[in-house]
């Protein structure tokens, strides 16, 4: 029965209802807006340039650290389980070279045909790729757009940071410019010309805006012309360009208009454009395509590289459904409607990538949708390739050097196949899950569990990075570990559903009987133990659940926190985070997503709300403290746009009165909270992890190598001292905070590290400011996997640094309880 559920779970949890235009009712299933909400609340918008305000805050943050950054993440994994792709490319004359880029988890590279990967984007903090192009006349030369071009939710709070050149292959990148065109979705290189690109920007998602369009540069992208604007609501989500003939390209324009309370996914300034002079004039082709608006949503495009005369396209309608695939032998004056009967239909069609066209033979194409269809005839006929992969198709990448090698890219993560997809296998390298959620079991620290976006609730048993395996189905949130008996597992699914097993996971049962099914529920519904009996549980709906028998039975403990639904088709009105004081089980602090804080002292026999002092902004945490009954911490999601209202709070007189403690981070939201055994805060941000030995007083990044990923969720192991961090893009790492206490007061000498030359390519030294014993050095990839580590005395040592690929590492020295940590560059 186990078996079962999860596949059922994967079609029917990993989607969810899409909320809808009033006027123009259709619904259809959709990914979850959860990320956007979040963020977006109250003012329905997300302020376009705050990421990039963040990114560039922290940076200066580290730059000016008075002492050496100490403290490396190690990775956790998963890189079996894999994450959302959004493209893949293979140079022209490079087989075993692969490029990979994230929906949020930046670019991978593999020169070994998959058998090892190295992030190559990291240092650019711009982590949601859109589509990347390498040259066919110099594969050294690489171009990425970034911003996930989709629809959907997740990565997609944010917008890009425009378009970045590489000219060696993607050791170092150089940004060129399109920064307020919102996500690209294509990037096209003439193929006579490397000077001569194109790009086609979506715009921003949620609100209308005049930089849509498509863009030319002739001069290597220092400057950009904007070739084709349509409206400011209607973006252009695909390109095709002539494989001879530079002047001669096809875009297509995508009316797509979200709100928080409605979205509308087609309208009739959709459709495909020609020009036959590089971009100077355009003609939309209309003749034998859909005219109706409700038949124009999103459209693919792709053009047959043997026959540059034949295109396909693959519409879906304005309400997410399959509208027809068509096809032209004319470059595009007439088209004709081929069998699309046959394709699979599931109703959020404007979620996936579309045709492909084999480069060999113009009647082979691929749907790379829902599932993959193939079909060798034109479109005549279909049938499925690339069997039993996961959902959600998002690219796919011929091997020029290969016959029949093909990649495929999906939420699930890349796929090979060598018989042009009938077979393939996946590739179990790659750290890219996006995960909402994680716990460390509190009896086996090497047993770690998460909840992560259409990849379920997942875990492993020995802490190995690639045996990593799925417990429970649809999109994971909140697992919860028995403190007192690991067979006892609670996992949680969207909209609440949650499920307990006793048998370590081998079987789920249901555990949320006597919970009022009518209920509101958040997407990431909150679930927590009583820190003193682990068979007492909270579940947090528009009110507070408890349970005092493991689950068999609920009551609830409180009125609606919340201020009712909101109106709307996106409604507000759910508890968001839960915490009982580690002090006194009676008292506990409640936190919604319409800005609402409330404490109660006595079980939930009253409630006080203590928010009317604090920002109307989505609560992501609230933190009772371990060492004082009367103090608490409150975390938003959102932004100031100018007002005083921070993201991190404290009180310390029960909610009487708050305190601003989040003026030193960027204003970026924070998701996360936790406080340590030695009194460090620790907050997850949507730029990474920052920390405070002085209650807020000042913060400082963590560590060195992770990221500016969004940062979910933290977790601390007590037990071993680590800080885990659930990152929505890179899989999870942990960080020793044992170690990273007594590295601030690390000896002086240790400033006095150095590594020459920098960068190197052979050998390296290694000195100190004086002799050291049993002092230990390691390197790490930016991933935080060790490499080299061994132990020396003296006052210098010189290490082999020859087996490692041109790429960014850390070299950390360890010397009694202090570390200091020194970048390498590998050319």
């Amino acid at each position: 029965m186990a078996g079962c559920y999860f596949v059922l779970s994967l079609l029917f949890f990993s989607c969810d209802i899409t909320h809808t235009e009033p006027q123009d009712s259709f619904p259809v299933k959709a990914p979850n807006d959860l990320m956007f909400r979040q963020r977006a609340y109250p003012s329905g918008q997300i302020d376009p340039t705050a990421l990039r305000k963040a990114i560039s805050y922290k940076q200066a943050m580290m730059a000016s650290q008075k002492r050496p950054q100490a403290g490396i993440w190690e990775f956790v994994g998963p890189e079996n389980i894999g994450g959302r792709i959004t493209d893949i490319e293979i140079p022209v004359d490079q087989s075993s070279v692969y490029y990979v880029g994230a929906a949020s988890g930046g670019i991978f590279k593999t020169t070994n045909a998959g058998r090892s990967w190295m992030p190559i984007f990291d240092e650019y903090d711009f982590l949601s790729i859109g589509d990347m192009e390498i040259s066919k006349a110099n594969t050294d030369l690489i171009w990425v757009g970034t911003g996930e071009p989709n629809a959907g939710g997740g990565s997609l709070a944010y917008d890009g940071n425009g378009i970045y050149r590489s000219t060696n292959s993607g050791l170092s990148w150089t940004h060129k410019g399109l920064s307020e065109v919102g996500s690209i979705s294509k990037v096209l290189i003439d193929p006579n010309d490397d000077n001569i690109l194109y790009a086609s920007a979506m715009g921003p998602l949620f609100k209308n805006d005049a930089n849509r369009g498509v863009y030319k540069s002739t001069d290597n992208g220092d400057s950009w012309e904007k070739m084709l604007f349509v409206s400011d609501s209607t973006g252009f989500i695909d390109m095709a360009i002539h494989p001879t003939n530079g002047d001669i390209l096809y875009a297509v324009a995508w009316e797509r208009v979200r709100r928080p309370q409605y979205r509308r996914y087609g309208g009739e300034t959709s459709g495909i454009y020609k020009s036959i002079n590089g971009g100077e004039t355009w003609t939309e082709l209309t003749n034998g395509l859909p005219f109706q608006w409700f038949e124009k949503g999103r459209i693919s495009i792709a053009i047959a590289p043997s026959n540059p005369n034949v295109l396909y396209a693959r519409y879906a309608n304005a309400n997410g459904g399959v509208q027809g695939v068509f096809r032209t032998s004319d470059g595009g004056d007439r088209w004709e409607e081929v069998n699309s009967s046959q394709l699979i239909r599931v109703g959020f069609h404007w979620w996936f990538r579309g045709i492909y066209v084999d480069p060999a033979d113009e009647d082979i194409i691929y749907n790379v949708d829902f599932v993959v269809q193939k079909s060798v005839n034109g479109g005549n006929s279909w049938y499925t390739a690339f069997p039993d992969v996961h959902v959600d198709q998002h690219a796919l990448a011929f091997n020029a050097q290969k016959d029949n090698e093909i990649l495929l890219g999906n939420d699930g993560g890349v796929y090979r196949s060598n018989d042009d997809g009938e077979t393939s296998t996946k590739f179990t390298n790659l750290p890219i899950t996006q995960f909402y959620r994680m716990a460390v079991d509190p009896s086996n620290s090497k047993r770690v569990y998460g909840g992560s976006q259409d990849n379920s609730t997942m875990r492993t048993k020995t802490g190995s990075l690639d045996d990593w395996e799925i417990i429970f189905g649809g999109d994971g949130f909140q697992p919860l570990i028995d403190p007192n008996n690991s067979n006892v597992i609670y996992a949680l699914a969207q909209r609440g559903a949650f499920f307990k097993s006793t048998n370590d996971g081998a079987s789920f049962m249901d555990a949320t009987e006597g919970i009022s099914g009518s209920d509101r529920k958040n997407w990431d519904t909150p679930v927590i133990f009583d820190p003193k009996d682990s068979r007492i549980l909270y579940y947090g709906t528009n009110r507070v659940w408890k349970t005092e028998d493991a689950t068999d039975t609920w009551f609830g403990i409180s009125p609606d926190l919340t201020n009712g639904s909101g109106g709307g088709n996106l409604s507000y009105g759910t508890i968001t985070s839960m915490d009982v004081s580690p002090l006194n089980s009676e008292v506990m602090v409640v936190g919604t997503d319409d800005a609402n804080v409330w404490i109660t002292q006595s079980g939930g026999s009253n409630w006080a709300k203590v928010s009317d002092q604090l920002p109307t902004l989505w609560t992501t945490k609230v933190l009772a403290d371990r060492n004082d009954i009367n103090t608490f911490y409150v975390t938003f999601s959102g932004y100031r746009y100018g007002q005083d209202g921070g993201h991190v709070y404290k009180s310390a007189d029960a909610g009487d009165s708050w305190k601003d403690i989040g003026t030193g981070l960027p204003d970026i939201p924070v998701n996360d909270m936790v406080k340590d055994v030695f009194g460090k805060l620790y907050v997850a941000t949507d730029v990474g992890v920052f920390s405070s030995n002085d209650e807020g007083e000042n913060w400082s990044p963590l560590g060195v190598n992770m990221p500016s990923v969004v940062v979910t969720d933290l977790h601390i192991q007590e037990t071993e001292g680590y800080l885990y961090a659930a990152t929505y893009g890179r899989s999870a790492y942990k960080i020793n905070i044992n170690q990273t206490a007594t590295s601030l007061e690390a000896d002086s000498f240790l400033k006095e590290l150095s590594i020459y030359p920098n960068p190197a390519s052979e050998v390296v030294t290694i000195s100190f400011s004086k002799s050291l014993s049993k002092a230990k050095i390691s390197v790490y990839d930016l991933m935080g996997k060790e490499l080299v580590s061994r132990e020396f005395s003296g006052d210098n040592t010189e290490m082999d640094i020859s087996p490692l690929s041109r790429g960014i590492y850390y070299v950390k020295l360890s010397v009694r309880d202090a570390e200091v940590v020194r970048r390498l560059i590998v050319e």
